[in-house]
């Protein structure tokens, strides 16, 4: 397992979701993450309670690869930084445990306010130092 500094990767994972131009994002999932790595969201729980009214008992939102996960982080970014509305960062609070790392990160007005948003992340890293698994939980 590489040698890495915790803090510094879960500053550049938040980093990313509030990156403005489009090549420093590409440039920085793919230093991020591995060629196949996988991002799961938990779902928030009005989607959850659509799927269950629709048959689905169990949902998981997944974005695979270099591609997908360029989507998943532009995506996020147009909707809620690119706005100006809110900015991404993380509590500081990163934890590691061999390959796995945990931090929180939140959701806050660009402006100041209460926060709008705060998740939990779990990352599984590779032999690289890279992301492989990206497991995501809303927590409020």
């Amino acid at each position: 397992m590489a040698d890495i500094d915790i803090h510094d990767l879960t500053d550049r994972y938040v980093a990313v979701w509030n990156e403005p131009d489009a090549e420093r994002r590409r440039a920085a999932i793919r230093e991020l993450w591995s060629a196949d790595a996988v991002h799961v969201l938990q779902p928030p729980k009005e989607i959850l309670e659509t799927a269950e009214g629709l048959g689905f008992e169990r949902l998981l939102l997944e974005a695979r690869g270099h591609h997908a996960l360029e989507f998943r982080v532009t995506r996020s970014h147009e909707e809620f930084v690119a706005p100006g509305t809110f900015v991404f960062r993380s509590r500081g609070n990163a934890d590691r445990l061999h390959d796995v790392v945990k931090f929180n990160w939140e959701m806050a007005p660009r402006d100041g306010g209460e926060i709008a948003g705060v998740g939990l992340e779990i990352l599984m890293l590779g032999p690289d130092g890279r992301i492989v698994s990206d497991y995501q939980f809303i927590e409020g």
